[in-house]
């Protein structure tokens, strides 16, 4: 737990500062490794990577909060990178998203988001809809009341801008930091205006998820307290392009030295902790150097 707790400190600072960060879209050991080793200094594990991820599947509200649990803890044992965890509508009403917190917050998870919309989808509805704001609200509350450190991150998101109105949204996100979240997330706006009366409303950090074109100025998001710009979830994306060209390759007949792209294998060591490994093999296993 003191290790984790480190680790949430490093969010708070990043929500404390003065400027906005880009996140690393992490969604499995090997890409937190990746993140930390560049640099990063919080990682983000969005849903929509998740059930990639996890199920291979898009992202429709079909993973459970077991399976992103086991997910994370693979993560927080594989690097230290602070990662802040989307965990969804908390998988329930608002007693789930105090079990989402608690497992969470066991898994190493450093921060979380707990969001307005209603998930699953409702039947029959295909545009996209959101809690009432009484609810809302009584869903960050439990999240507040299930968290044991207090270092731990809870971010009330609302994604009401692009489902109901902005009016809407700044309500519930004041609502939100009335009970006590330390930051709010801000999805669905759709110009700077918008931001900036967001921000003009709250006194929070904020954390915007896939802002508008307009919007991707570093110093400007800055000066608007967004202290995280999620810009979606790249990584995965290129891996599943690697991963299906690499394979087609090969089943197109080519051999081992044809495969182009390939990790080299210094950056196999690295990643792998390769040293590290061969290290505790001497001292533990009796092993030559």
């Amino acid at each position: 737990m003191t290790t984790f707790r480190q680790r949430r400190y490093g969010l708070r600072a990043i929500l404390a500062g003065d400027r906005c960060v880009r996140p690393g879209s992490v969604y499995d050991a090997i890409s937190v490794r990746i993140a930390e080793d560049l640099g990063f200094e919080v990682g983000m594990f969005g849903g929509s990577a998740a059930s990639l991820a996890i199920l291979g599947d898009p992202d429709i509200a079909l993973i459970t909060l077991s399976e992103l649990t086991e997910q994370m803890r693979r993560m927080s044992r594989a690097g230290s990178l602070p990662v802040l965890v989307d965990a969804d509508h908390g998988y329930g009403n608002a007693l789930n998203v105090r079990r989402t917190v608690e497992e969470l917050e066991a898994a190493g998870a450093c921060g979380l988001t707990i969001e307005d919309t209603l998930l699953p989808a409702a039947f029959g509805e295909a545009k996209a809809q959101v809690i009432s704001a009484e609810e809302g609200l009584g869903k960050v509350k439990a999240a507040l009341n299930a968290r044991q450190d207090p270092a731990l991150v809870i971010v009330g998101r609302t994604g009401a801008a692009s489902i109901t109105s902005l009016d809407d949204a700044i309500a519930r996100a004041k609502s939100y930091e009335a009970a006590g979240v330390d930051a709010i997330m801000f999805t669905g706006l759709k110009n700077r205006a918008e931001l900036e009366a967001a921000s003009k409303a709250t006194t929070l950090p904020i954390v915007l998820g896939t802002p508008s074109d307009d919007m991707i100025d570093w110093d400007f998001l800055s000066a608007q307290r967004v202290r995280i710009c999620i810009q979606g979830h790249a990584p995965i994306s290129a891996a599943m392009a690697a991963v299906h060209a690499t394979l087609k390759a090969v089943r197109d007949g080519a051999g081992p030295k044809e495969l182009k792209n390939l990790a080299s294998a210094e950056l196999m060591q690295s990643v792998t902790r390769g040293a590290e490994v061969k290290q505790r093999g001497v001292d533990f296993l009796g092993l030559k150097k």
